[in-house]
């Protein structure tokens, strides 16, 4: 937004009105501006570091979490790869349709894990090679105790039931679904032939 210029009688105004005002400083050297506004100078840019800036210096910590085990989607993805690289980038990008869904939503630990084994075993027994896992991402309990409660029991139960006996014996692949098929809350798993 630019300044609009004084007319004559508003300079004159303000003429009478600066001649009649008593200076608060008297002493001080009269510096009184112009008539005219003068033009506001440029800001010139420095490009000097500055040597006391370090990145991240003052950002928050983030608050310690009381987990020693890493978070399973760490632990399925760094586990070896036992099954053909097309088919594992095939399954990766949601392209290969799983042949049975077992949806674990709603149950307690002692009605899934059974539940988890009768499925494995009668999809084996079938003949199907990709299945899906749906165990939800879980709730979060942690009221604040001594003891803290993990975030999604069933997500994390299901990968270690999957490599005890004797589902281990039938299970080739485990690893995180698609997106279009459940993302972080479901497991592909990949059975072993007939």
């Amino acid at each position: 937004m630019s300044r609009r210029k004084l007319r004559p009688d508003e300079i004159e105004l303000w003429a009478q009105v600066a001649a009649t005002a008593e200076r608060l400083n008297p002493n001080r050297p009269n510096d009184a501006p112009e008539h005219t506004p003068r033009p506001k100078p440029k800001p010139q840019k420095t490009h000097l570091p500055r040597e006391d800036f370090s990145i991240g210096a003052h950002a928050r910590a983030k608050p310690q979490e009381h987990t020693l085990v890493a978070p399973v989607r760490d632990r399925i993805a760094s586990a070896p790869l036992n099954m053909d690289k097309k088919t594992f980038a095939r399954l990766k990008r949601g392209k290969l349709r799983p042949e049975g869904k077992l949806d674990l939503h709603g149950m307690t630990m002692d009605q899934a894990h059974p539940a988890l084994s009768r499925f494995i075993l009668s999809s084996h027994a079938s003949g199907k090679r990709l299945v899906l896992v749906v165990t939800g991402k879980g709730k979060h309990r942690d009221e604040g105790g001594p003891i803290p409660v993990r975030h999604g029991v069933l997500r994390h139960n299901v990968p270690q039931w999957l490599a005890m006996a004797p589902l281990s014996s039938l299970v080739l692949q485990i690893s995180e679904a698609h997106l279009k098929h459940g993302g972080g809350g479901a497991y592909y798993i990949y059975l072993r032939r007939n």
